[in-house]
Order: structure tokens, then C-alpha cells, then sequence
């Protein structure tokens, strides 16, 4: 029988939390997905893990003896990765992004990189805002294009501050204005990410400058969704000044929203992180702070 070393984190983070809720969040997946997978891991195992208790769950005495198995494995699996990655003389760095990030950040920034690691390749990634650390916390991506807020666990380096704008049909009442005050827009109804995006979620919902919960007229996991959704009537959508541009569409305009705060991007790594292929593209993108 093999178990993913995927269920291994997951039973860790959820034995370390003793709490599905708190293991779902630090792990940046829902909640329900998160219990689906422990349930296939104690079908294969053939035995529960865990007791539901008041506020959490409890380790059963079978989930107590794999806990330390677990930790050992995935401790070892870490370890014998960045063995292998630091033992290659070139490699592929992964940047993961949620957004075209444009703004003239990428190319020379490749370039330096290139020149500091001889032989490395990129790799761009692009991640459903589902995960709102763009790939970092499950190692899928070595650095990342984000948006603030950022989840923890991660570093972070502000590239670009830039003006809230609004995206709304052209035939919208409010398209005409040059500028168009939060005030005139807390009753329409919002184009929202998805509940896992967190704290970004509530970002570009504005929830900061609101007194009333917003009308969600659809939850969107990529850019595409986002402007398809606008395009077709269900709701209005915040966005920074530079993707208004980036995603230009027919039918649809922005304009800017002068009282909401700035959206800040950054480039993000985990905490911590001081692999050399990593610190060379930080350096590459050092210019552009």
C-alpha cells in the first residue's frame, strides 16, 4: 500500500493542530478538502485517525503511532530534496504568479538571473487564487509574483504600488464619471475570489472600508473568470491600476476609486528560504524596489 506524502503533511499539520479548521488554513487548502483527504488516508490505512472532540479532534492511539513515522518521513523527504536540488549544477527555478505580472518586472530581472546562475531555466507557473501564496507553501513554486496581503509563513519585497481602480461595464451607470467614489459602489454586487484566498479576498473586496457585508454576484479563480463575469452582467471587480491595463476587454472599462487605499505587489518567498537560486532572482529583482 502507498500513501502520497501529500496525505503525510496533511495528517501532520491536522495531528499538530489538533484542529481541521486551524490545519486548513495554515495549509492554505478548505477545510473540506482538507477532511476528504483524511479520510482516504484512514481508508487506506484502515483505521481512524482522529476523535472528534469539543474544539478539535483528538489523536486516536493508531494516529498517535504514525505521527512520529510521519514526521520522520516527510523530514527525510525534505532534507534528501534540497540534497538533490543543491547537489545540480543547474536547475529550474519556478515562479509562480496568480496575474500577468507586466510592468517591465520580468524580463531583465530573467536576464540577471540567467547571469548569475549559469544554466538554470525558469519556469512560470501560473496559480488559481485558491492558493493565495501562489505555490509557496506547498513548494511547488521557489518565488512568487503576489499580491498583498501576503499569508504567513512567507517574506515579502513591495515591486509596485498602484492606484485601486474599478472594472465595470461600459454601459454601467457609473461608467461615465472620471472617478468613481467607494461610496457609489457598496451596493453593487462584487466579483469575489475565492473563500481560500483569505485575506485577499477581503483586499479586494474592500470589507476595510465597508459597515455592510458585500453582495457577491460570483466567486472567480483567475483573471479570466473575473473579467468573463463582469463582461456578462454579474457584479463589479477591484483591481490594481496596471492589471485595468493588462486585461483590457471590449465592453468593459475601468476608472479609478481616489479613496480606497493602493494594492501593493511584491515578489514573495517562504520565510526562511535562503537556497543560493533563490537569493540570485531577490537580487535580480532588487532594481525594481
Amino acid at each position: 500500500m502507498d500513501v502520497h506524502l501529500r496525505d503525510l503533511r496533511y495528517f501532520a499539520a491536522i495531528a499538530e493542530e489538533l484542529s481541521v479548521t486551524r490545519a486548513a488554513e495554515r495549509l492554505f487548502v478548505s477545510q473540506p478538502a482538507l477532511s476528504k483527504q483524511l479520510r482516504s488516508l484512514e481508508r487506506r490505512l484502515g483505521c481512524v485517525l482522529f476523535d472528534r472532540v469539543p474544539g478539535g479532534v483528538a489523536l486516536t492511539r493508531q494516529g498517535a503511532a504514525l505521527l512520529p513515522v510521519a514526521r520522520e518521513l516527510l523530514t527525510r523527504w525534505d532534507a534528501g530534496y534540497e540534497t538533490v536540488r543543491a547537489a545540480a549544477s543547474a536547475g529550474t527555478l519556478v515562479v509562480g504568479m496568480q496575474t500577468a505580472v507586466g510592468r517591465g518586472l520580468q524580463r531583465e530581472a530573467l536576464r540577471r538571473f540567467r547571469a548569475a546562475m549559469p544554466g538554470w531555466e525558469v519556469s512560470l507557473r501560473l496559480v488559481g487564487w485558491d492558493d493565495p501564496s501562489a505555490g509557496l507553501s506547498d513548494a511547488g513554486s521557489d518565488v512568487a509574483f503576489l499580491w498583498l496581503p501576503a499569508p504567513p509563513g512567507l517574506a515579502t519585497r513591495v515591486l509596485v504600488t498602484e492606484r485601486v481602480h474599478v472594472v465595470l461595464p461600459a454601459d454601467h451607470r457609473l461608467a461615465g464619471q472620471d472617478e468613481i467614489p467607494f461610496a457609489a459602489l457598496r451596493d453593487e454586487p462584487f466579483i469575489a475570489l475565492p473563500p481560500a484566498a483569505g485575506r485577499l479576498r477581503d483586499f479586494w473586496l474592500a470589507l476595510h472600508a465597508r459597515d455592510t457585508v458585500p453582495a457577491i454576484g460570483c466567486t472567480a479563480s483567475s483573471p479570466e473568470e473575473v473579467f468573463e463575469a463582469v463582461a456578462g452582467g454579474l457584479g463589479v471587480v477591484l483591481v490594481a491600476e496596471g492589471n485595468a491595463e493588462l486585461y483590457q476587454r471590449p465592453g468593459l472599462v475601468h476608472r479609478p476609486v481616489p479613496d480606497l487605499p493602493p494594492s501593493e505587489l511584491a515578489i514573495a518567498w517562504r520565510d526562511g528560504d535562503t537556497r543560493p537560486w533563490v537569493a540570485a532572482f531577490l537580487d535580480a529583482m532588487a532594481d525594481h524596489v
